[in-house]
């Protein structure tokens, strides 16, 4: 007997789903798509449980005759392709043939259309890949598509997707972006009975921007206009003052479909540097349309990467027109330019946030000679040794605001340590006796360690390594991690989504050092921060935290326990010494040190490795001496 094997269909259409719909954002994305591509001015769509239970999409498009129904949920039919040449002028969104089969081979699928000049419609049903049903039904000219129990029968498919909230926000991501694509096309998405989203379709992107993200973003946007020989380019973007801590709200459109592009994401960044911190991204929405022959859209299943033929016209393009749009502004805008570029925070956002420690627990002197040294002579070797200080201080008392505690920390130095709470002992990290005893040699690229130990060479990376270190000490606090007040509140505006999420745990943030309450429609007063989190990067560090939970987030999480953790490593992330900070022998011994007493040495807390170990043995080898 021959030991390959033919494939039976159901198989084979359960194994081009998994390259077709991985999650039911790829579903909705695909129903979308022929949506779209079936000339629909009004589209709207609704899930159910992350779009697990069920997804609907309906559009007022063309409709499909009975034999095209029928048709269409066979696999390699499609409308859009007559033979193997027309794969290079791929003009249309939905072009893939095995989409509708595909998606009906993990679920039960059910098709309704109807087209203008046929009086009754068609209806299809489709359990598992079979054909159920197929009768004439009365209803509306267009399409309307349900899917139900997405995955039922492939068990470990759904096993890996995420929590509800998660998939269902992934398909909230996708209408958002292909809403700013096509603004001459009405949006409408339901989330659980609860419309989340609806555009105006009224052809223009100002109108569609201010639907999604509120009126008042409207005010800090910026044009980018560009024609140049066979290239457009549209769009906007916002001032610099005007960012978020990740590139989620960045959409790229070639030629009418939503893309991922390393070149643009990169010339955008390269438009705003020096503008911006590094953690910050402004908004953009960048339209290009290019001869069709230029680009290939088939470089994944999916078509959410794209290849250009000419990498680099594509990049001067866009960071000609976002620069132009940025520095070519009105006096107004020259204003927020000239702000945002001169404060300290913007001009010292990769500056070692330790710095805060020091201002806590160091005795004042001056108060002009106190800030210059936090910013410009800031010795971090003092505010390393601090750290063990730190750690013996009483929650209670570190909770109060920075000015309160002046007068404390002249003592903190003087007095023997305070012990902790009894609760607090019993629930720090267990100290294991460390088997690193590290000796350090130098530091190479202001970013590596070189140590040495016994007979071993150690590198260690000086951020991830004093990452670990702040993680294990803010998980060891049993109660409410400490605190500082801010002096100016600040009112942070938030999407729907996020409210939500912060409105149903604000004592979880509360307890990890964020106090917020709510002040308004979406909008929350942030009154305290973390001790470790600097003052001017508070916002942005808050707000990365919340895209980490909303894209972690298993269905089995403990929702509180995965905000304590986000905090945690967020917290010390930024907290921690960066690369780029030069340090000297005996900066680098505390560093070393410290580390030493964690629980976890060797990775950081987001899993990377924090020391590589070249053993004598290793190093013959690689001298070829064995």
């Amino acid at each position: 007997m021959a030991d390959v094997k033919l494939l039976d269909t159901n198989t084979i259409n359960k194994i081009a789903a998994g390259e077709v719909v991985e999650r039911p954002a790829s579903c909705v994305k695909e129903l979308v798509e022929n949506s779209i591509d079936a000339g629909a001015h009004r589209i709207e769509i609704e899930i159910q449980n992350g779009g697990k239970a069920l997804i609907r999409v309906t559009d007022d498009g063309s409709g499909m005759s009975r034999e095209d129904a029928v048709l269409a949920i066979k696999r390699h039919a499609t409308s859009k392709l007559a033979n193997v040449n027309d794969l290079q002028h791929i003009a249309t969104l939905g072009f893939r043939g095995e989409a509708l089969p595909t998606i009906a081979a993990v679920s039960k699928f059910t098709l309704q259309t109807r087209r203008a000049q046929d009086e009754l419609g068609t209806l299809i049903k489709v359990d598992g890949g079979k054909v159920i049903d197929t009768h004439e039904f009365g209803c509306k000219v267009g399409t309307s598509i349900i899917v139900a129990d997405l995955f039922f029968n492939t068990p470990a498919r759904l096993k890996f997707l995420k929590a509800t909230p998660t998939e269902a926000n992934k398909i909230h991501d996708f209408i958002i972006k292909l809403a700013l694509s096509r603004p001459d096309i009405a949006f409408r998405f339901i989330n659980g009975n609860r419309t989340a989203l609806a555009t105006p379709g009224n052809g223009k992107l100002i109108d569609t921007l201010s639907a999604i993200y509120g009126t008042d973003l409207t005010d800090s946007l910026l044009t980018l206009s560009s024609d140049a020989d066979d290239l457009k380019l549209r769009g906007y973007v916002t001032k610099p003052n005007v960012l978020k801590s990740y590139r989620g709200w960045q959409t790229f459109i070639i030629n009418g479909r939503v893309v991922e592009s390393r070149t643009i994401a990169k010339a955008v960044d390269e438009a705003y540097k020096s503008l911006v911190p590094k953690t910050g991204f402004p908004l953009a929405v960048v339209t290009l349309d290019v001869p069709q022959i230029s680009i290939d859209v088939n470089v994944h299943p999916q078509k959410i990467e794209i290849k250009f033929e000419d990498e680099g016209k594509i990049f001067k393009a866009v960071y000609h027109a976002v620069r132009d749009a940025v520095s070519g502004t009105n006096a107004d805008d020259t204003h927020d330019l000239t702000v945002v570029a001169a404060t300290p925070e913007t001009a010292h956002f990769e500056q070692l946030t330790l710095n805060d420690e020091l201002q806590e627990v160091t005795p004042p002197k001056k108060t002009s000679e106190r800030q210059k040294n936090l910013r410009d002579d800031f010795d971090i070797e003092e505010a390393l040794s601090n750290v063990n200080a730190r750690r013996n201080v009483e929650p209670e008392k570190i909770s109060k605001p920075v000015t309160e505690q002046v007068d404390e920390s002249a003592q903190i130095e003087k007095s023997p340590p305070i012990e902790k709470p009894a609760s607090t002992k019993k629930n720090s990290p267990p100290a294991e006796k460390s088997e690193l005893e590290l000796e350090p040699i130098g530091q190479v690229a202001k970013c590596y360690i070189v140590a040495q130990g016994g007979n071993d060479l150690y590198v260690v990376d000086q951020h991830a390594a004093h990452e670990r270190i702040l993680f294990d000490r803010l998980s060891g606090y049993a109660e409410r991690i400490p605190a500082q007040g801010l002096l100016i509140h600040r009112v942070l505006k938030f999407d729907a989504r996020e409210s939500e999420l912060i409105e149903k745990n604000l004592n979880v943030f509360a307890e990890l050092g964020f106090t917020m309450e709510p002040s308004g429609n979406d909008e929350f007063r942030l009154t305290e921060v973390p001790m470790d989190a600097a003052d001017a990067d508070a916002e942005n560090l808050l707000r990365g935290i919340i895209v980490e939970i909303f894209n972690g987030v298993n269905e089995s999480d403990d929702i509180a326990k995965k905000i304590r953790r986000a905090v945690l490593a967020t917290t010390a992330c930024k907290a921690a010494i960066k690369a780029g900070q030069e340090l000297n022998l005996r900066q680098m011994q505390i560093l070393l040190k410290d580390l030493s007493k964690t629980p976890h040495p060797h990775t950081c807390p987001h899993g990377r490795p924090t020391i590589i170990k070249f053993s004598g043995n290793d190093l013959s080898k690689m001298f070829k001496r064995t």
